[in-house]
């Protein structure tokens, strides 16, 4: 089958494409940035440079494609687009592309509890995609996330460093969050099924302490993790800040509020990879620290050219 990956090189996007290229897709693999796959045949596979937010640009992206794929959203800070510009009117031209090209099956990576984040642009410009991808007359399938392995390890690990973890205060909230491998899987095994949503997640489901603890020890500490509770309305004070909202940050702290506030449990679980066994072997320690390092180098060095 021709399938269209759009995100293709993200880290969810990444898997998927190898999910694809392994089972023997004929792949167009499209994105904002176009980065080389080491572990991949690159004749494997065709790439095409997009820009999502403009119609003109993905013309004839989806022509002759049998299934379109997309992982597209913003995830980090910005200061010139948002989460609407991205998440939804975004992947609303992916949509009407594809309806123009008569693609079979549209599928659609949202988030869990995408119907219950009204005010968080990061949930709810998914939900609106949502909406207007049901309606658009396309075959569909959408994916509601927990959130993956990589996702958690940097919210927590940086934390574990520094001697605490910093959680919400309140009822305990749990996750059963999946390895975005085994979830590429799942995504290209369902591609082609009919007008179904999943809320995806991994087998194994802990408290956010109860994950705390599991990096605490992974650290090689003893004990019980320390945890600083913090209320919620300090993350929509912190929100409000003018600096937070100079730096495209606020509607990140929306999110981790929203996200710390909610159980993020995915009734379909998909077997796979260790969640306790990842946080053990640490094989995400590395990587996190030098992105740690390299954040503090850049920070120091525009503090001295100032």
């Amino acid at each position: 089958m021709k399938v269209v990956l759009a995100g293709a090189f993200g880290k969810l996007g990444s898997d998927i494409l190898r999910a694809l290229v392994a089972e023997g897709h004929d792949v167009l693999a499209a994105d904002l940035v176009i980065r080389e796959m080491p572990d991949l045949d690159a004749n494997a596979y065709k790439t095409r440079q997009i820009d999502i937010t403009d119609p003109e640009n993905i013309k004839g992206l989806c022509d002759g494609a049998d299934v379109v794929i997309t992982t597209c959203g913003l995830t980090g800070a910005s200061t010139k687009v948002n989460n609407y510009d991205i998440d939804f009117l975004g992947n609303l031209n992916l949509v009407n592309e594809a309806k123009a090209a008569n693609v079979n099956h549209f599928v659609y990576i949202s988030v869990i509890n995408a119907d219950k984040g009204d005010g968080i642009p990061m949930v709810n410009s998914k939900y609106l995609l949502e909406a207007e991808l049901k309606a658009s007359g396309l075959t569909y399938v959408i994916h509601r996330p927990t959130g993956y392995f990589y996702d958690i390890a940097h919210v927590f690990w940086p934390m574990i460093l520094k001697g605490e973890i910093q959680l919400l205060k309140g009822e305990p909230k749990k996750a059963n969050v999946i390895d975005t491998m085994d979830f590429a899987k799942f995504i290209v095994s369902t591609m082609c099924e009919e007008n179904v949503t999943y809320n995806v997640g991994g087998t194994e489901t802990y408290t956010y302490q109860e994950i705390g603890q599991m990096f605490w020890e992974a650290a090689g500490n003893t004990g019980d993790v320390p945890i600083k509770y913090a209320p919620a309305w300090m993350f929509s004070l912190l929100a409000m800040l003018p600096k937070i909202k100079a730096q495209g940050k606020s509607d990140i702290m929306k999110f981790s509020k929203f996200t710390l506030s909610n159980d993020c449990y995915g009734d379909h679980e998909v077997p796979g990879l260790s969640f306790k066994q990842y946080i053990a072997e640490k094989s995400y320690a590395k990587r996190i620290e030098d992105e740690l390092a390299a954040k503090a180098a850049a920070e120091a060095a525009a503090k001295g050219d100032k």
